[in-house]
């Protein structure tokens, strides 16, 4: 009789961890707002934008996941050990920043969702998820936090559900997908930079690169650069985590534009600046079925999207600065690794109370991220090759020449979302 355990699929599924999440963290709740406004304003007209981006998600996440699997070290700690600290500084300070603004906004449309389900008061809810969030992060060992996170990657499914009732035409939303409807405007260029840095953000990079060293802590294994025999079913893993993951988090972005666009869009609705305002959109459209999917997706992709940004701070900070930081650490052995995450998630949350527009806040952490991606992209790059930091085990040439690529794509994207600004 065969062991269930060892079954094709448990397999399959026991070989995702970090990958999944971080694919799905990068559906959080201000990326399905961006989503949601290419889908009202451009229609079909952007899809081939996540065709486009899929492989230089790949390929930049799985770089990061390798930094941290083979170095047994995170992004921050290999620039802290190889680079000059002023680059490890402005990194850190900068994705502080991105992340702190990004947490107001994932936490404010979470608040916003729940008063368009159940009335009442959306900043005491926003302030309410963050304390939530705070205390689930801090409260729960890795194992039990790890495998939370996976099953929470299942609010994702609720889009899938909102676009096979919003009545998609298929034929021209799939050609839209590898024939590209180009518009010579400032807000359709602006719009292609805004999809590269909501699926290429910076958090990312840090957390996948943070969450294989947990996983290699949590096996007893050693990094890789120590033991290389052991290399090739451990990246192998990574590959398929990376690419499973990224696949998820794409085609969840495309079911929501192609929602939006079939719902907003062909209703003439083209100005959408938050999901929340997208959910309540939905509501007259496609019915309420459909705007209660919408709005519960927000607060369980926030429920998994606002821990990775906190954690992915408190990652950075504790590397730069040189002390021991992990999910599997009680707090008063990780203070300053638990502190980061409370005082980032707060302050995100308190953005709300301070007079802050998080919509007009979450374009200012686009143009962060925009600055950080590409010299990030750069150093990963640089790290990924360097045979102190890798050992044996630096990247290939063919990997290397789609890291580049990537890094380059993202760095024009920056030039031309300055330029749009002018």
């Amino acid at each position: 009789m065969s062991d269930p355990e060892s079954s094709p699929l448990r397999r399959f599924f026991a070989q995702l961890g970090p990958g999944l999440v971080t694919g799905a963290a990068d559906d959080d709740p201000s990326g399905i707002g961006t989503h949601s406004q290419v889908g009202a304003e451009f229609g079909y007209g952007l899809a081939w934008t996540f065709v486009f981006s899929f492989p230089l998600m790949v390929v930049i996440q799985e770089v990061a996941a390798e930094i941290g699997r083979v170095t047994g070290a995170g992004i921050a700690r290999n620039l802290r050990r190889h680079y000059p600290r002023p680059l490890l500084w402005t990194v850190v300070a900068l994705l502080l920043v991105a992340n702190i603004v990004n947490l107001g906004a994932d936490l404010s449309a979470m608040g916003a969702a729940l008063q368009l389900l159940t009335g009442g008061n959306a900043a005491l809810y926003t302030l309410l998820f963050g304390i939530v969030c705070v205390v689930i992060e801090v409260g729960l060992n890795y194992a039990r936090y790890a495998a939370l996170l996976k099953w929470t990657t299942l609010s994702l499914f609720s889009y899938v559900a909102v676009v096979m009732v919003a009545g998609v035409p298929w034929g021209r939303a799939l050609t839209a997908l590898f024939v590209p409807e180009f518009q010579w405007t400032a807000a359709y260029a602006t719009a292609v930079v805004a999809i590269l840095g909501t699926t290429i953000s910076p958090y990312l990079f840090f957390w996948q690169a943070a969450q294989e060293i947990e996983e290699q802590h949590r096996h007893h294994a050693k990094p890789l650069c120590i033991t290389p025999r052991e290399a090739g079913p451990e990246l192998k893993r990574i590959r398929l985590d990376t690419l499973v993951g990224m696949a998820f988090s794409s085609l969840v972005s495309l079911a929501i534009v192609f929602a939006t666009a079939a719902t907003l869009n062909a209703h003439g609705i083209t100005n959408i600046t938050t999901s929340a305002q997208a959910a309540e959109a939905l509501r007259p459209i496609a019915g309420p079925f459909a705007f209660a999917l919408f709005a519960v997706g927000i607060i369980g992709t926030g429920m998994l999207a606002v821990p990775v940004l906190a954690g992915s701070a408190a990652y950075a900070v504790t590397e730069m600065v040189g002390v021991a930081g992990s999910l599997d650490a009680k707090p008063l052995r990780a203070r300053l690794f638990y502190a980061t995450i409370a005082v980032t998630t707060l302050m995100g949350a308190s953005l709300n109370f301070v007079g802050i527009d998080p919509a007009r806040a979450l374009y200012w952490a686009a143009v962060v991220n925009g600055v950080l991606a590409a010299p990030l992209m750069a150093a990963m790059m640089l790290i990924v090759r360097n045979p102190l930091a890798m050992g044996r085990l630096t990247l290939g040439p063919r990997a290397t020449m789609l890291g580049w690529g990537a890094t380059a794509v993202m760095a024009i994207a920056t030039l031309v979302f300055f330029a749009s600004l002018l």
